[in-house]
Order: C-alpha cells, then sequence, then structure tokens
C-alpha cells in the first residue's frame, strides 16, 4: 500500500524510481517492526542485543573476524550465480530490475546497504528467528528462518544465495543473540555486490580463491573461539 501511494504520487512528489523504492523499504518495514515489537512488548534495544555481553564488547570482537569471511561469501556469490544464469537465463526485466538494485545512486546505495541489512536483519533473525528459537531445535529454527529469508526476495537467483546466506547469518544470531554481527555481514555482502556491480569474476585466480578461503579460515576459527556453545553461556 505504501509503494503504490508512493508510485501514483511520484510526479508530484518529483520522486524518481530509486527515491520511490527507498522510501517504501524505510516506511513499510520500519512500521511492520514497529507494530511488532508493540504487540511482543520489546524494545528496539532488547530487539537489536537481546545477549548480555556489552554492544561494543559485540561490535569490536566479532565484526572483524565477520569481515574475513566476505571475500570468500562475495567470491561463492558470484559463482552460484553465474551457475544459476547458465541454467536459467536471466530476462531482459529482471536483468533491469538487479541493475536497479545495484546502481550506484544515493538512494539505491542507502537502500541496499544499509536499510536493507538493518530492516531484514531485524525482521529476518530479530523477530523470525527469536520466536523460531522458542518453538524449534536451533538447526530447525535456522534453517525456518533461512528459507523464508531466501523466498522473501521473489526470485530465484537471489533465493539461493539468500538461503545460504541466512543460516550463517542465522548460526550468528543464534550464538551471539546479537543483531549486530548480522547486520554488519549482511550490509558487508551487499555493499560488496553493489562495489563489484558489473565486474568479471568468473575468471578470478586461483590465488584469490586460496587467499580468500584462508581468510574465511581464520574467521571461522576465531568466531569460533568467540561465541558460545551452550545457551548457559549467553
Amino acid at each position: 500500500m505504501i509503494g503504490a501511494a508512493f508510485y501514483d504520487a511520484r510526479h508530484t512528489l518529483g520522486l524518481s524510481h530509486e527515491q520511490v523504492a527507498t522510501l517504501t523499504m524505510l516506511l513499510s518495514n520500519g512500521v511492520i517492526v514497529a507494530v511488532v515489537t508493540q504487540l511482543l512488548g520489546i524494545g528496539y534495544r532488547e530487539l537489536l542485543h537481546p545477549g548480555k555481553a556489552s554492544m561494543p564488547a559485540t561490535f569490536f570482537l566479532l565484526v572483524p573476524p565477520i569481515l574475513l569471511l566476505l571475500p570468500l561469501v562475495v567470491l561463492l556469490d558470484v559463482a552460484l550465480i553465474d551457475a544459476l544464469e547458465f541454467m536459467l537465463p536471466v530476462s531482459s526485466w529482471e536483468q533491469e530490475a538487479f541493475s536497479g538494485m545495484t546502481a550506484l545512486t544515493l538512494p539505491a546505495v542507502i537502500a541496499t546497504c544499509v536499510l536493507a541489512p538493518l530492516f531484514e536483519e531485524m525482521l529476518f533473525r530479530g523477530i523470525l528467528l527469536r520466536a523460531f528459537l522458542e518453538l524449534y531445535p536451533r538447526g530447525v529454527a535456522i534453517g525456518y528462518s533461512a528459507l523464508y529469508f531466501g523466498a522473501a526476495h521473489l526470485n530465484v537467483y537471489q533465493f539461493f544465495l539468500a538461503f545460504f546466506l541466512g543460516l550463517l547469518l542465522g548460526w550468528l544470531y543464534e550464538r551471539s543473540r546479537s543483531l549486530i554481527p548480522c547486520i554488519a555481514l549482511h550490509a558487508a555482502v551487499n555493499t560488496a555486490v553493489v562495489l563489484t556491480g558489473g565486474v568479471d569474476l568468473s575468471a578470478t585466480p586461483w590465488l584469490a580463491w586460496l587467499l580468500s578461503a584462508a581468510a574465511a579460515l581464520a574467521g571461522a576459527i576465531a568466531l569460533r573461539s568467540l561465541l558460545p556453545t551452550d545457551h548457559a553461556s549467553r
């Protein structure tokens, strides 16, 4: 409804397509988060960081090793997208839609690199996964939340990346009980996709893959040592 209202009024308000999309994302997701948090009786501080560790400690301890995962995640994303596009060629309107998402315009960058990571993590990890963890074993809960996260992107090309990324984000949330590391990784991945849009990474040399894998391994080991493995330690 918000998107339709902005679309109808775009000429009167002098809004571009990217500005309409950004405002729609901001207001519609803001309304959803506000309503759900009121229904659940939780504040934004509790939604963002329900864990016992301090927010600054969580940020400075977890974000650096999380960023070590980024190069490998981006390379795997490119490889997966290339494989999907080979099997299922992208239509012209899908290509236009993807180009709009990764355009280097201020509204598109804000929507993709700032608003989407913030609101999607609040919805899919802070609200949805949090509820699933109270109902199901953690593996099932993380899997369900990742499945919904993938399906919410409404296209097969982003579904698989979002699903696998959702598994990693879900594991981070379940271990840290904080959206801070999830938002950091989500924003880093989206930013990397925007910055590398249009760049052919399919011929990436094996050394880049090796270094990316080594960095990811170091980050994974650090995260495993920093994050608790039992519920009592949270």
